[in-house]
């Protein structure tokens, strides 16, 4: 079963930036879908971004503009780039297929505070 590893959270200030990274431990990226997914305290997680195999984007309206996904099929890494980052985006930030198939992750904490 191919296994996914998050890493890049942390605390940052509201406007700050940081870029979560998701590594899978098989060569999937080239035939899949691959999104982010975060769940916030006390929500359902929920799709915020996603890569097509070919190379479209699509975001959901609350992260248009401010992330940017990107992916390395070489490496069998997505990325985040997560920018202006706001208070209400503090989360657990998730990779995983879409739809999602795969055994989820630990995820990466992200956390928008002073």
């Amino acid at each position: 079963q191919v296994q996914l590893v998050e890493s890049g959270g942390g605390l940052v200030q509201p406007g700050g930036s940081l870029r979560l990274s998701c590594t899978a431990s098989g060569s999937i990226f080239s035939v899949n879908a691959m999104g982010w997914y975060r769940q916030a305290p006390g929500k359902q997680r929920e799709l915020v971004t996603a890569i097509i195999g070919g190379g479209s984007r699509n975001y959901a309206d609350s992260v248009k503009g401010r992330f940017t996904i990107s992916r390395d099929n070489a490496k069998n890494t997505v990325f985040l780039q997560l920018n202006s980052l706001k208070p209400e985006d503090t989360a657990v930030y998730y990779c995983n297929t879409i739809p999602a198939t795969l055994d989820w992750g630990q995820g990466t904490q992200v956390t928008v505070s002073t």
